[in-house]
């Protein structure tokens, strides 16, 4: 079934031509990932198909009563909603349906209105949508749902956003960097999600790992002409290259580079679909591998840094908090030469906390940082550059230096390193204004490296990166010979980059696991026995136990959902009584007609609650 048909658009901003004569189509089922580089124009396509924006020429014709959400990067909420409103301010019915409930509940001595309203949760079995919904937001740290979308952070913004496309149940999903915002956990639950769903998508995404589970199918823009892949990103890989070749158009060197990327895409894990079969418990072995996947790599750009002395940096008894909130508690840790370290774990468990005091911008609360007279800090932060106004791109980078020294006696000048993280000769005399949201992070990445640093501090530096300069910055990663620290949520680019982990658990625990993501992922599955659930789960179900109907029957599911209401009703009812007590006029036959009528009602909330607890503790011994 057809959804969607785009026919001959093209689009120009002034003299620039973004792209001409594109049609393609999205049927029923696709998990379509559009690939293009930066500044091709994937964001302004993906605005016309959310109606956002229109083409200059050409059609975009939609399937009559189809139901379509868009994830922008940059998500439109109103600002003073609670995020519980936010996800009711849709024309969703079933939501509809929900809130007449929670209104009826506020006004439980109508039972009429209450009675209709629980029967339209029935007849329309909207149980399990607000079971679904309240899940989804835990699931994307949301649970406070009565703060405001102003308080949120821009992360938290994009996960509201994501919440509310998701409950929706939209029959075509378009995201623009879905997993931007997600930390590893997320993302790995958004790709079970729609593993399981049956949601039509298109997505512009950087994530590779993302596109091999999810897509079924890659549309790729290049030099202006749309490629069609029926299959995941390793099979676009393979195509593609068989393309290259077929027409000879592009160099060895690019042949090359997707030869490698696809040996690595067939070296990896497959999704984590199985437990491992025993315990990865010999480190020494991990750290062999890790070590060996450096060695591979045949270093081709020969970096001349200045040479780290014997003290690099040392992290002796580091604590760090806010308020009641531990980052770091007695951390330990002293940095070798060469060494590349990944950093992972859940949104605010303090990774960039960490690098901020590492790099002097925070003080810690006690501990010492001890920093190498040799060591030269390269920090990529998340804030990316203010550039001047009306400045070029190449003075941008010629304000933080004009070359990199390379051994024997040669460098790379600023315009060749632009050229490398592919800024041609005329994009380099741009005004940066005119860039793109993810050209600008390119061109910040060369203010970074145009310093020459020996050690290189990278804050989540994938983000909004397309595939091709991610492929670049690897390249230019592996050549690095200095100490490397990158927080990323890219499984990918780390599986590539690093050699082992600093995972931030929380609680100021931080774990540190010598080998790379897929390692971590592989050694922390084989630690669960095959039945049973992790911490995680366990946590999740009993955080969420009020909301979790599936392991009761039908009627019990009624009675369950019935007792909490009436529970809420009682307490009410209680709650009026007790303010009647308050009238000094009261009579003594008053008051023991009160404290009788208050006596039925305390112990009809105990007997509810014991049913309720009754149904509670089955739910929670059959799941």
């Amino acid at each position: 079934m057809n959804y969607l048909t785009v026919e001959n658009i093209a689009k120009s901003y002034g003299e620039l031509t973004l792209f001409e004569g594109l049609s393609f189509s999205v049927h029923k089922d696709q998990k379509i990932a559009f690939v293009a580089k930066n500044g091709t124009g994937k964001t302004s396509i993906l605005n016309m198909l959310a109606g956002l924006d229109v083409p200059d020429t050409g059609n975009i014709i939609y399937r009559k009563d189809i139901k379509v959400a868009f994830l922008p990067q940059e998500p439109i909420l109103e600002p003073n909603l609670t995020v519980e409103e936010t996800i009711f301010n849709t024309d969703n019915p079933i939501l509809d349906i929900i809130k007449n409930y929670e209104k009826a509940l506020q006004n439980p001595e109508d039972e009429d209105v209450y009675q209709i309203a629980f029967e339209q949760m029935d007849r329309h079995n909207a149980w399990d949508f607000e079971t679904q919904y309240k899940q989804i937001l835990f699931k994307l740290k949301l649970d406070n749902l009565e703060q405001k979308v102003s308080s949120l952070s821009g992360g938290q913004k994009k996960r509201l956003s994501l919440a509310n496309a998701l409950i929706n149940k939209p029959d075509l999903l378009i995201l623009d960097e879905p997993t931007n915002h997600l930390d590893l956990e997320m993302i790995e639950w958004l790709e079970a999600f729609f593993a399981k769903e049956n949601i039509t998508l298109f997505m512009v995404t950087h994530d590779r790992y993302f596109l091999e589970r999810v897509c079924n199918e890659i549309i790729e823009l290049d030099h202006g002409q749309l490629y069609n892949y029926k299959g995941n990103y390793s099979y676009y890989l393979e195509k593609k290259e068989e393309r290259i070749a077929r027409e000879q158009v592009e160099t060895g060197k690019a042949k090359q580079l997707y030869k490698k990327e696809l040996t690595w895409m067939r070296r990896q894990p497959k999704a984590r679909t199985t437990k491992s079969k025993s315990r990865i418990d010999d480190f020494a072995d991990i750290k062999h591998k890790a070590h060996q996947r450096r060695k591979d790599h045949v270093v081709e750009l020969e970096l001349n840094m200045e040479r780290l002395g014997s003290k690099i940096v040392e992290l002796v008894k580091l604590s760090k908090s806010f308020k009641d909130k531990m980052i770091l508690d007695k951390f330990d840790y002293n940095f070798q030469r060469g060494e590349r370290v990944g950093i992972i774990g859940k949104n605010g468990t303090g990774k960039s906390t960490f690098l901020n005091m590492l790099t002097q911008t925070i003080p810690p609360d006690s501990g010492k940082i001890i920093i190498g007279e040799t060591v030269k800090f390269g920090y990529y932060t998340q804030a990316g550059i203010t550039p001047k106004p009306d400045q070029k791109v190449i003075d941008v980078v010629r304000d933080f230096g004009d070359y990199i020294p390379l051994k024997k006696g040669r460098q790379i000048s600023a315009q060749q390193l632009l050229e490398r993280f592919l800024f041609d000769r005329k994009k380099q005399y741009d005004f940066v204004e005119k860039l793109s949201g993810g050209e600008r992070k390119r061109l910040y990445l060369c203010t970074v490296l145009i310093q020459n640093p020996n050690f290189l501090i990278l804050d989540e530096p994938t983000n909004d990166l397309d595939i091709v300069t991610l492929n670049v910055l690897e390249d230019f990663l592996l050549d690095f010979p200095g100490c490397l620290i990158v927080v990323s949520h890219d499984r990918y680019f780390m599986d590539k980059i690093v050699d082992h982990l600093l995972v931030f658990k929380g609680e100021g625990e931080v774990e540190n696991f010598p080998g790379n993501y897929s390692d971590y992922r592989a050694y922390e599955d084989s630690k669960a026995p095959e039945n049973t659930d992790n911490t995680e789960d366990k946590k999740e179900k009993k955080n969420w136990k009020k909301d979790s109907n599936i392991a009761l029957s039908y009627n019990e599911q009624k009675e369950y959902k019935n007792l909490e209401s009436k529970i809420k009703a009682l307490e009410f009812d209680k709650k009026e009584i007790e303010q009647q007590f308050l009238n000094p006029d009261l009579t003594q036959d008053q008051i023991t007609e009160l404290s009788n009528k208050i006596q039925t009602i305390i112990d009809s909330i105990e007997e509810k609650e014991l049913r309720w607890l009754e149904l509670a503790e089955k739910m929670e011994g059959q799941s």
